[in-house]
């Protein structure tokens, strides 16, 4: 297995390593509704003033996610 990397991602790229077997568009609405649930993440994305409709995940961001979701 190898190791997760820490570093920019597009949101597509990430939320199908957590979901694999969905599709991208899919996928990204079912990352996007754990992040949202999940309120540690949610308060760093409205403290940094992440912008919802971007297609990115900065590396900050991502480390944010996977402290909280864990690893995909």
């Amino acid at each position: 297995m190898n190791e997760f990397v820490i570093k920019n991602y597009t949101k597509a790229e990430l939320a199908m390593m957590f979901f694999p077997d969905s599709q991208p568009r899919t996928a990204v609405r079912h990352l996007m509704s754990w992040i949202k649930r999940n309120r540690a993440i949610s308060k760093y994305f409205e403290e940094h003033e992440h912008n919802p409709f971007s297609k990115f995940f900065t590396s900050r961001e991502v480390r944010v996610i996977i402290d909280n979701l864990g690893e995909p």
